[in-house]
């Protein structure tokens, strides 16, 4: 299991998981992450909403942040206030919207898209992808020196994502994040 003297946020995605997805959960949120986002894309707004309560219940018990991902009226419903919406589905709501939630988070690709996410009224922000990683073989990694860049762009959190791992998560916050998102290192 991940345990690290830096920061580091659980991006969950279940098809990697290669034992019970809820079990592997339990065994994350015991470690005590900055958070998980339940991050499952392909499910539908149902489904997700159960996974989620059961998500929540275990985060709860355990003391861990539950970030939602996606379904904000699936947040609001099970009253959770902390929540990660792809941009343009964050540039969609209304401000009322987006400040009813405590944390709100998105994902950014550029220095503009970061900018665009403060002024969204995000807590955090996702930049990335870092490193090279297997979710993205076809696209080159962005690398440090553009974290290092959004970070400075910015007054939020940053966090990196992409091909994060225990030997290059101090680069990652030396480069001003505040930590870093892992997938893959968590669910397999």
């Amino acid at each position: 299991m991940i345990i690290s003297m830096y920061k580091l946020m659980c991006v969950t995605n279940r098809k990697l998981c290669k034992g019970d997805f809820i079990k592997k959960i339990e065994e994350i949120a015991k470690t005590q992450p900055a958070g998980i986002i339940l991050r499952e894309k392909d499910l539908p707004e149902a489904e997700y909403k159960v996974l989620a309560k059961e998500v929540m219940r275990i985060c709860k018990e355990q003391g861990t942040l539950c970030i939602l991902h996606n379904f904000e009226m699936t947040a609001k419903d099970l009253g959770c206030d902390a929540l990660h919406l792809p941009l343009p589905k964050l540039r969609s709501l209304t401000k009322e919207e987006r400040v009813s939630f405590r944390i709100l988070g998105t994902s950014c690709h550029s220095v503009e898209e970061a900018k665009e996410a403060q002024e969204l009224n995000c807590t955090y922000i996702i930049a990335g992808h870092i490193f090279a990683t297997d979710c993205k073989k076809d696209m080159p990694p962005r690398g440090l020196e553009f974290l290092k860049e959004v970070c400075e762009s910015v007054e939020l959190p940053v966090w990196g994502i992409g091909g994060i791992s225990m030997e290059n998560i101090e680069k990652v916050c030396k480069a001003g994040a505040e930590g870093g998102c892992i997938m893959s290192g968590y669910m397999i």
